[in-house]
């Protein structure tokens, strides 16, 4: 997997609603727009939304670089690594299209593997370990 080639990269428009008492996109939105990334990513890759083992965010976070205003359009590119028995991190870097070149925000999150019935952790779907061997 390259560290300089997204494993994924999808837009998301800036929404009038996203903005915050300050002018610009509340921080609580970076999560959300992580989330669309990675439901995108799921869908595009083929996985099934109903199934007797799904993906779990387990720890999530953010450092906020620059902040974003309405109306602009993100640039969300996602990287994967450190593939385990049951997990890999996942890295988004965000960006404008008012500024291209220079990350709005840096995030991460970890994503588990667990069975619907239990809600325990289980080996990464043959699928997903794929991802890491390109």
């Amino acid at each position: 997997m390259s560290d300089t080639q997204p494993f994924f990269s999808c837009e998301i428009p800036v929404r009038w609603g996203d903005m915050d008492a300050y002018g610009h996109v509340n921080n609580t939105l970076y999560f959300r727009y992580f989330e669309e990334a990675r439901f995108l990513w799921m869908l595009e890759k083929g996985l099934p939304l109903k199934s007797d083992t799904h993906p779990v965010v387990v720890t999530i976070g953010c450092t906020f670089m620059r902040p974003i205003f309405h109306p602009d359009l993100l640039r969300i590119d996602v990287f994967l690594s450190e593939p385990g028995r049951s997990s890999f991190m996942v890295k988004y870097l965000v960006y404008t299209q008012a500024q291209p070149d220079t990350p709005a925000a840096e995030g991460y999150s970890k994503v588990v593997w667990v069975s619907a019935t239990d809600g325990k952790s289980v080996p990464l779907p043959d699928t997903v370990r794929s991802w890491f061997e390109a």
